[in-house]
């Protein structure tokens, strides 16, 4: 009955992260790190190494064929400079984590969401309304290297899967419309560019048993493409206060375990 009751419940970690991961277009690491230490009681490590681990299946890929099929589109050159960026923040990340406390990771991740909150309830939409048009394609390299190093060594560090990152430092940095930044954020769920920091906790057994992450993955699959269906019904309005309202309750929740 153990392995049934690990099944069931990572499916219902999968699928409540997949569905956040679709409507808000982040990878399903940050909602996947909370609730498997709610719902399976795993120590923070162990909750980060099983969140990567569920997220090298391209879990992610109904929910970019939704944005894809609603007119959204991430230009090749995007994708590549925030990868180069991502594998060389993650190995870092991955490496920086072992090497610190439960508690260290706990305050690094609420201190990581505040500031991601900060982020966007301070954004502004640019006074030609260019955030409101179609999709952009004229970003320079630099910033985008930048994007992805921090995606991945949050990541790596925290065991988030680097959605966040990209997606707040896309919309709330650099301006892109929320559509295009979350599909952007979401073709990172189908890249593994997450199996260096990945590698690294699975290396040291930081992981929970093969029935909760098989259940995790088969409710990703679910709870992904459910989640873009829904996000593309709605403005970026109520995408952008969805993700913040989401990312606080994860900063409490995380304050709350620290403090714990």
């Amino acid at each position: 009955m153990t392995g049934i009751h690990d099944l069931l419940a990572g499916a219902g970690v999968g699928l409540v992260g997949g569905l956040t991961s679709g409507f808000m277009g982040t990878s399903p690491g940050g909602g996947l790190v909370i609730f498997t230490v709610l719902l399976l009681g795993a120590e923070q490590h162990v909750a980060q190494g099983t969140s990567l681990i569920t997220q090298v299946p391209p879990t992610g890929l109904a929910g970019v064929r939704r944005y894809w099929q609603s007119g959204n589109r991430s230009p090749l050159q995007w994708i590549v400079w925030i990868s180069i960026g991502f594998l060389v923040g993650g190995v870092g990340g991955g490496y920086a984590a072992a090497a610190v406390s439960d508690a260290v990771l706990q305050w690094t991740y609420v201190v990581y969401l505040v500031a991601l909150i900060a982020l966007l309830i301070l954004r502004r939409d640019r006074k030609d309304g260019s955030t409101e048009g179609g999709d952009r394609d004229d970003l320079p390299g630099l910033p985008l290297l930048l994007i992805g190093m921090l995606a991945g060594f949050s990541s790596g560090f925290m065991g988030i899967g680097g959605g966040l990152a990209i997606t707040v430092g896309l919309a709330a940095g650099l301006r892109v419309p929320q559509h295009q930044a979350q599909l952007v954020s979401l073709i990172f769920s189908v890249i593994p560019t997450n199996i260096p920091a990945a590698w690294i906790y699975w290396s040291k057994g930081l992981m929970v048993g093969w029935p909760a992450i098989i259940g995790i993955v088969a409710g990703l699959w679910i709870g992904t493409d459910l989640g873009a269906r829904m996000a593309n019904g709605v403005s970026k309005a109520v995408l952008r206060r969805a993700m913040i309202a989401l990312v606080s309750l994860m900063a409490v929740y995380m304050t709350h375990k620290a403090l714990t």
